[in-house]
């Protein structure tokens, strides 16, 4: 798979949400006529993968590490959206630039229906748009290792109950879904943009799943379960569900670091994966932000 090279070679962080404070506070002001977008990873050698594309395009991001699994990455997501929009609201008020009393038939639409932390409190999301960036499994045939998955869904694979005749998903099981779709015209916008810049990059399902893929036959029941299951990586639905929380669209974005299937260590590219995160990331703010 993936993450296991990351327990292997990469530590483990943890969540960095305060680290929001001093960076929101300083781009709130500079950015507040453009998108702003967050950006997840899981670890610091992705984070600074992404930060190195960036550049000096970085003001317009946040960019945090937020733990390797999708516990760690719904939390730290969570939390990010949480203390960014009542930042906002606490700088608005500061500058004594509040929300207008009467808000647009929009605004006020969009406020009364959103779901999660935010409903009913008058804060809007400091963020346009949430992405979980990282390096990752690549299925055979779906995606190469060195290229790059922007995913048209985020889904998590394991997910559900082992039963007599199978596992059955939790949306079989009627509790829920595990399935977030990501903004499919930003997601085909940055396809789009990559393969113009020379990059490799396929589309369909990113799995995420709690416990790396390591065999064929695991490998082969993820492809079962999803049949357009391209890319496979530990964080992207718990992304995912912490940003449809908030109301605000998701993006995932994979760099191709090993084939999923039987564990091989000697197989794996990290750095190439590394360098692709970062040549993806450098053109981001030209699609995500425009």
């Amino acid at each position: 798979m993936n993450e296991q090279k990351k327990n292997d070679s990469i530590e483990r962080n943890r969540p960095e949400t305060a680290s929001l404070s001093s960076s929101f506070e300083t781009n709130a002001t500079s950015t507040a006529s453009t998108q702003r977008v967050l950006i997840v990873t899981a670890v610091d050698a992705e984070k600074e993968a992404v930060l190195r594309g960036l550049g000096d395009q970085a003001a317009h991001f946040d960019v945090i590490a937020a733990g390797v699994g999708p516990a760690s990455a719904a939390a730290g997501t969570a939390a990010a959206l949480a203390f960014a929009s009542a930042a906002a609201g606490a700088i608005a008020l500061a500058q004594g630039s509040a929300a207008p009393s009467e808000p647009d038939a929009a605004q006020a639409s969009a406020a009364s229906s959103r779901p999660g932390p935010l409903a009913g409190t008058g804060l809007t999301p400091a963020y346009t748009l949430v992405v979980s960036a990282g390096i990752g499994g690549g299925f055979p045939g779906r995606a190469d290792v060195g290229s790059l998955v922007v995913a048209d869904a985020m889904v998590a694979a394991d997910l559900g109950s082992q039963t007599p005749d199978g596992f059955l998903s939790v949306d079989e099981l009627g509790f829920g879904s595990s399935r977030v779709a990501a903004d499919a015209v930003l997601a085909a916008r940055l396809r789009h943009e990559l393969q113009r810049a020379g990059l490799a990059v396929s589309g369909g399902t990113a799995v995420t799943v709690s416990t790396a893929t390591g065999t064929a036959e695991t490998a082969a029941e993820l492809r079962r379960r999803v049949p357009d299951a391209t890319a496979e990586g530990m964080e992207g639905f718990g992304v995912a569900t912490a940003a449809q929380q908030f109301g605000v669209p998701a993006l995932e974005l994979r760099a191709i670091s090993n084939a999923v299937g039987p564990r091989d260590r000697d197989a794996w590219r990290i750095k190439d994966a590394l360098d692709a995160l970062q040549a993806a990331s450098s053109i981001l703010r030209e699609v995500l932000t425009s």
